[in-house]
């Protein structure tokens, strides 16, 4: 199926966030009809489990395939609120992040101690840069993944099922794009150019 660039943003958009959308408008649904927010959790968990399905599919069809991260998180997302809706423990979907950033940091964090670079592998073709600067970005990665994993872990454990919400999304969407902006200079400092060097003058 041939879009349009735009057409293709707006696909990529429902893959990566329309489970995660569906999930924050039903539980706020159900939370202003009267349910209290911990049961409000667990029906909204079907929202998520239906929408990250559809849009996994949508993005299959349209695409032919899906970008590692997005594939990711949408099988998580079935994975955990299939748990959730299992056993009727909105933990289990709570921990989700903590245990998916803590997985992307460890493995950032363990590529570099083994002197390997798994987001060079990821990004390598979009972007060219020296090993010194694959390093650090993977190294600021990691420990970004690893301090969301913490964060997530004090706003679930301290706050209501509401702010825990927000904090899931937009929250962490929010702290990711800021983040990644933070790390523009970085990225433009290392970055190669295909310019031809200027002509030497003797």
């Amino acid at each position: 199926m041939t879009l349009s660039p735009t057409a293709r943003k707006w696909v990529r958009a429902v893959v990566d966030f329309g489970g995660l959308a569906a999930f924050l408008v039903a539980f706020f649904y159900l939370k202003s009809a009267g349910m209290p927010q911990q049961q409000a959790l667990v029906q909204a968990t079907w929202a998520l489990v239906a929408g990250s399905a559809v849009a996994l599919a949508i993005g299959f069809v349209v695409e032919r395939r899906i970008a590692p991260f997005p594939l990711i998180g949408g099988l998580a997302a079935l994975f955990f609120g299939g748990l959730t809706l299992f056993f009727h423990d909105p933990r289990l979907l709570k921990i989700k992040p903590t245990v998916m950033n803590t997985a992307f940091g460890v493995i950032l964090l363990g590529g570099l101690a083994m002197r390997k670079n798994p987001l060079k592998l990821l990004m390598g073709e979009a972007m060219q840069m020296p090993d010194e600067g694959w390093r650090k970005l993977t190294l600021n990665y990691g420990l970004f993944f690893l301090a969301l994993a913490v964060l997530n872990e004090i706003v679930w454990r301290t706050q209501s099922e509401s702010t825990w919400v927000l904090f899931r999304f937009p929250g962490l969407l929010i702290l990711s794009v800021v983040f990644s902006f933070a790390q523009v200079p970085l990225m433009m400092k290392y970055a190669k150019t295909d310019e031809p060097p200027p002509p030497h003058v003797e």
